[in-house]
């Protein structure tokens, strides 16, 4: 795909020159779990490649799915396209992906990595329990600098930030680094709307299974970067076997191509949304990109600012329980992305594994806003903050009393 085509046109395109090529229209699923090798040395050549995180080649044969998939290849190189990248690799899921990148990296000896709170819960319990063998720093985004040593491997920060929408600017970590690779988990903005790449950092991490699938029914993860370093990560993902299956690769690929659609008229119902119920009296804070000082930053590095915000309710953990019990149309679930409005608890869930001094409010509830009708949102999240209220009532009285 020509890269100086515009954005929405490589979405659609991207991944399918091959398609086109072979005659077809949309892509073809390949299952095979292994491939005819055409004699003994051209599948000995082949393995040896894939298996060393090489790309398969003209005279390749895929050999075997754990090493190489056309498919998965299709997704790779489309999200590669709209990140601005050299290449990508793609696991089963968002936290595969960020482990292969880990593992990577204390392979070749290094362990020491830079991180910026607030993250993911997942990411932040498997960097802080060192199960992977790497040591992490937590930093601040200004203090990046100062704990950056002759043995720090890796930087890692996201944002918009999970689950409080926490604005990091890339450009000033990427400066503080030096030479240290930069990590941004890019899940809350997507391409669309972010590209790390262009602020300098090296490496770009997505939880697929959010805003790229877009509907909630599949599942991957996929890093993005520079062709050395994804093939240092596709080595591991070669030896330790989480490769994307090529069904959900397919998937994925899909909702690449309806993403700057999906994810600009989901941010649109939620700026409707955050002008209506900060104003609600149950809302203590709503956070969202661009609303206090980060707006700057915003601006700089993002066309837009997403369509995920948080609630911090003024009746803490008991206004929380009511406002996710009460809501209809938005699901109470974990995970966002989607083309339904859901709302979670993160202190209780997703980030229940993270240190309790790292931890989100007990009065926070993340709102990932979906596709529905914005007044039917308004209405459902409006009654669910009037629960809300009733409870923080309870609270003060109580306490008056």
């Amino acid at each position: 795909m020509n890269r100086d085509v515009r954005f929405d046109t490589r979405a659609v395109h991207g991944g399918m020159e091959s398609v086109r090529e072979s005659g077809s229209h949309v892509p073809v699923i390949d299952l095979s779990t292994t491939n005819p090798l055409p004699d003994v040395r051209t599948g000995g050549d082949s393995y040896e490649n894939l298996a060393g995180g090489g790309s398969r080649g003209a005279d390749d044969s895929p050999v075997y799915q754990r090493l190489w998939n056309d498919g998965v290849a299709r997704f790779e190189h489309s999200l590669a396209g709209l990140e601005g990248t050299d290449s990508a690799a793609a696991f089963s899921t968002g936290m595969a992906a960020l482990t292969a990148t880990l593992t990577a990296i204390t392979a070749a000896g290094d362990a020491d990595i830079v991180a910026i709170r607030p993250l993911y819960g997942g990411t932040d319990h498997v960097l802080d329990s060192g199960l992977l063998g790497t040591r992490v720093t937590w930093a601040t985004p200004e203090t990046v600098g100062r704990h950056i040593s002759p043995t720090t491997a890796l930087v890692v920060c996201e944002t918009p930030a999970n689950p409080t929408l926490d604005v990091v600017d890339i450009g000033s970590v990427v400066r503080q680094a030096g030479s240290v690779p930069v990590l941004v988990d890019n899940t809350f903005a997507t391409p669309v709307l972010q590209r790390p790449r262009e602020q300098g950092a090296t490496l770009v991490l997505h939880s697929a299974t959010k805003f790229l699938g877009g509907h909630g029914d599949v599942m991957g993860g996929i890093i993005a970067g520079p062709e050395p370093w994804i093939r240092r990560i596709r080595h591991v993902r070669a030896l330790t076997g989480a490769l994307l299956h090529p069904s959900a690769a397919y998937q994925l690929h899909r909702g690449l191509r309806t993403l700057p659609i999906r994810v600009r008229a989901q941010q649109e119902n939620a700026r409707r949304l955050v002008d209506v119920l900060r104003q609600h009296p149950a809302v203590a804070t709503l956070h969202y990109p661009g609303l206090a000082s980060d707006g700057d930053v915003v601006a700089r590095q993002m066309s837009g600012s997403g369509s995920v915000f948080a609630l911090d309710l003024a009746g803490g953990f008991s206004a929380a329980c009511r406002f996710v019990d009460a809501v209809s149309i938005a699901c109470h679930a974990v995970s966002l992305g989607g083309v339904d409005t859901l709302v979670q608890h993160p202190a209780s869930l997703t980030h229940r594994p993270v240190a309790a001094t790292a931890r989100p409010g007990d009065g926070i509830v993340r709102v990932s806003v979906g596709l529905e009708d914005v007044r039917d949102l308004e209405q459902d999240l409006t009654r669910a903050l009037d629960q809300a209220e009733g409870s923080a009532d309870s609270v003060r009285s109580t306490r008056t009393g």
